[in-house]
């Protein structure tokens, strides 16, 4: 199939803006939890009509300080309530607002709030206070700078006392659907990030779409969504309003360093992730069963839950051994496994990256079924997903409902919809590359089956063609090989070359428990066990399966695994942990070369 589309089951509001959202909250569910702060380390609920009324108290405070209508307002801040807070505060405002990542530079401060001629900025910490400052000499037009954590939305507060509710009421109506709501600078893997100009429409027909299509998850006064994404990311800000419109309630935490106790205090029922999370559930259950000398129980109850996933595909369903076998491991550990997810959860969404069949198979053979969506920021996140009632593994599922996904004849998949992206901002030339014709070109490889479900094999720009002439798209692999609690990062390379090879990092985390199970000397590191036959066995089982899912001639042959890691810091990494692959290649040539050697 080359193209497939669904009707819209969302009409988007025409004069309408995101402020409508809570200011209809508060109307319709005035009583309603729409949102939840954490205080002294206790989660307390806030109401449509109190959000509402913190809200506009901080658009009072931004319009008193002389933010105009489609100014655009720097956000620079872990995810935190406040956060929300305040883009639906600078959107009351009229105003745009423009996220940037908590960990980025000075220079890279300097470029996102300079491109987007932001008027205001408000930030976190003393540290992003210092980021900003040391490069307000070349932002000329940054008049303004606020802190969360030295009493910024207090002040806010105070400077707005004299504005009134008449005024801010105005402000909220005066943009239109088709009027930019955020820029979202993409990381980029090559170049400066360019910013990427979402309407209020796009977020409309994004979230008010996959909020009807997926209303069993979406359940008002049942459900709740906790937000552990960056927010300065678009699928972040997808996990933000989609809540918010349904409305469920919405929890935020700034990382997921302890992502299991946050899981157990706010108990959501959905949760919106990336694959790495789910891997590290995975990883860290089947780690501690093997301390616990309960690793083959675990290894035989994984196999049953993938075994009864796929078997419910079949048109006879899973055989009663199977499902005694299941019903024994439920007991045992599946609802074990569950309970580290909060315990309420059903449904998981997963974005940024693929999830891979096997961890899908695994998640709904133990109840906790995640469905796998695909998207970019120029899409405003996602633009194809599984849906709840007719889930195929392996893909990421049908188009966003009123959009259209085509294949192009080089495999190309390109979009249309009202939830794409309106401009590249400031750069028209970027805009009509990726815009040609009317469809936005992704830039992935991909295709469509006969009931419309997408899969993505690849991307256009990352192919790797060996000196043989063989075309490998890196992703299938890389996944697998990820995949392996002690690979944190792989990159495949070969282009040119006679053969496929890969270089891979180490996950820090598991490997302590590795070398404690495999009496290597504690505080052992990457770079003293990188010759480890041991961990060359490991890995080269990690490879193998890798290769299990490819043909021979795609297959990594060799390896070489690095004494350092991939990081945003080093980088090797975008800040959505996307690898930038000639900065790998060029860092480490001597490696790749290291694998070519005779």
């Amino acid at each position: 199939m080359r193209e497939f589309s669904l009707p819209a089951l969302y009409e988007v509001p025409a004069d309408g803006n995101l402020t409508d959202i809570v200011r209809r909250n508060a109307a319709q569910h005035p009583d309603v939890t729409v949102i939840a702060r954490k205080i002294g380390g206790t989660w307390q609920d806030v109401t449509a009509t109190a959000f509402l009324a913190e809200v506009h108290t901080a658009a009072k405070g931004l319009i008193a300080a002389g933010v105009q209508p489609g100014d655009r307002v720097g956000l620079m801040s872990r995810t935190r309530y406040e956060w929300t807070l305040l883009d639906f505060a600078i959107w009351s405002a009229g105003a745009v607002t423009v996220p940037v990542y908590e960990t980025s530079s000075p220079e890279q401060v300097q470029w996102i709030l300079g491109d987007s001629g932001a008027t205001a900025c408000i930030v976190e910490s003393g540290g992003h206070t210092a980021a900003v400052e040391s490069v307000r000499d070349h932002l000329p037009a940054l008049k303004h700078v606020w802190q969360i954590e030295g009493g910024g939305i207090d002040e806010l507060g105070r400077l707005g006392q004299d504005v009134t509710d008449r005024t801010v009421e105005e402000r909220s109506s005066i943009a239109k659907a088709d009027d930019p709501a955020t820029i979202v600078y993409t990381s980029g893997t090559t170049g400066r990030p360019k910013g990427c100009v979402l309407t209020h429409r796009s977020f409309f027909a994004e979230c008010g779409n996959i909020v009807e299509r997926l209303r069993p998850l979406f359940r008002t006064g049942e459900c709740s969504v906790l937000l552990f994404l960056p927010l300065a990311h678009v699928f972040g800000r997808l996990v933000q309003i989609a809540p918010m419109m349904a409305p469920i309630k919405l929890g935020c935490v700034p990382d997921i360093k302890n992502l299991t106790d946050e899981l157990a205090a706010f108990r959501p029922t959905l949760i919106l992730g990336v694959p790495r999370v789910f891997e590290k559930v995975y990883n860290s259950a089947r780690a501690k069963a093997q301390a616990d000398g309960k690793g083959k129980i675990f290894d035989k109850a994984a196999d049953t839950a993938i075994a009864y996933s796929r078997a419910l595909d079949t048109p006879s369903g899973p055989s009663l051994g199977l499902r005694i076998k299941h019903k024994t491991f439920d007991k045992l550990v599946y609802s074990k496994l569950r309970a580290v997810l909060g315990g309420r959860g059903e449904y998981a969404i997963s974005g940024g990256a693929p999830l891979g069949e096997r961890l899908g198979h695994f998640f709904r053979g133990i109840g906790f079924t995640v469905l796998e969506g695909y998207g970019l920021t120029e899409s405003c996140a996602a633009t194809a997903f599984n849906p709840w009632d007719r889930q195929k593994i392996g893909t990421v599922g049908q188009p966003l409902p009123g959009s259209v996904v085509r294949i192009a004849d080089d495999g190309e998949v390109l979009l249309h919809g009202e939830h794409l992206f309106k401009e590249y901002w400031n750069n028209p030339g970027a805009t009509a590359e990726a815009l040609a014709d009317g469809w936005f070109h992704t830039g992935d490889i991909g295709t469509l089956d006969e009931d419309g479900y997408l899969r993505i094999t690849g991307r256009k720009k990352e192919i790797i063609v060996t000196a043989g002439g063989k075309n490998v798209a890196p992703a299938v692999i890389e996944d697998r090989i990820r995949a392996h609690a002690l690979v944190a990062e792989c990159m495949v390379v070969g282009d040119g070359r006679p053969f496929v090879g890969a270089l891979i990092t180490i996950d820090e985390e598991f490997l302590g428990r590795w070398c404690a199970d495999h009496g290597k000397p504690a505080g052992s590191t990457a770079a003293s066990l990188c010759e480890d036959p041991d961990l060359l066995a490991a890995i080269q089982a990690a490879v193998d399966d890798g290769n299990a899912a490819v043909s021979k001639a795609e297959s990594v042959r060799k390896f070489r695994i690095l004494s350092s890691q991939f990081t945003e810091e080093s980088g090797h990494l975008t800040p959505s942990l996307k690898l930038k692959r000639n900065v790998v290649a060029k860092d480490y040539a001597h490696e790749v070369e290291a694998i070519y050697a005779k």
